[in-house]
């Protein structure tokens, strides 16, 4: 059985090791399962949830396999930070003037169901409080 796996994606250089080989989102991530694309970069890949709970449902990952918040220590800030701002653009982009929402589900009490790091970019309709 591999341990290990290394991925060239055009430019981008992926090493998959353990449970990360068969992640959803790394294989999203990585392109070898399709996807809508709404936004990527060095860092981050956006796309569209197949199963949307507004008009824009988004959802921004990270492309290193973080499995959730609980997996993040200080020398990830930059990197979180950088997920927050790349929702925000999308945001921008799609035009959410009214306000959209930004989610990070944790853990199974926290109705995380991937278990890779994303976060939820929510809009385009009146969202209710409390969530869930």
């Amino acid at each position: 059985m591999l341990n290990s796996l290394v991925f060239v994606h055009e430019t981008l250089l992926f090493l998959y090791t353990g449970f990360a080989m068969s992640c959803l989102f790394c294989k999203i991530v990585d392109g070898s399962i399709p996807s809508k694309s709404v936004y990527e970069d060095e860092l981050c890949y956006a796309f569209a949830d197949l199963h949307p709970q507004a008009p824009v449902h988004i959802l921004v990952a990270p492309r290193e396999h973080i499995a959730s918040m609980d997996d993040t220590d200080k020398s990830d800030t930059a990197l979180l930070g950088h997920l927050l701002w790349a929702a925000s653009e999308i945001a921008r982009e799609k035009g959410l003037v009214k306000g959209y929402r930004l989610v990070i589900n944790t853990g199974e009490d926290g109705g995380q169901t991937v278990d890779h790091l994303h976060v939820h970019l929510l809009g385009g309709r009146p969202l209710s409080w409390p969530p869930g």
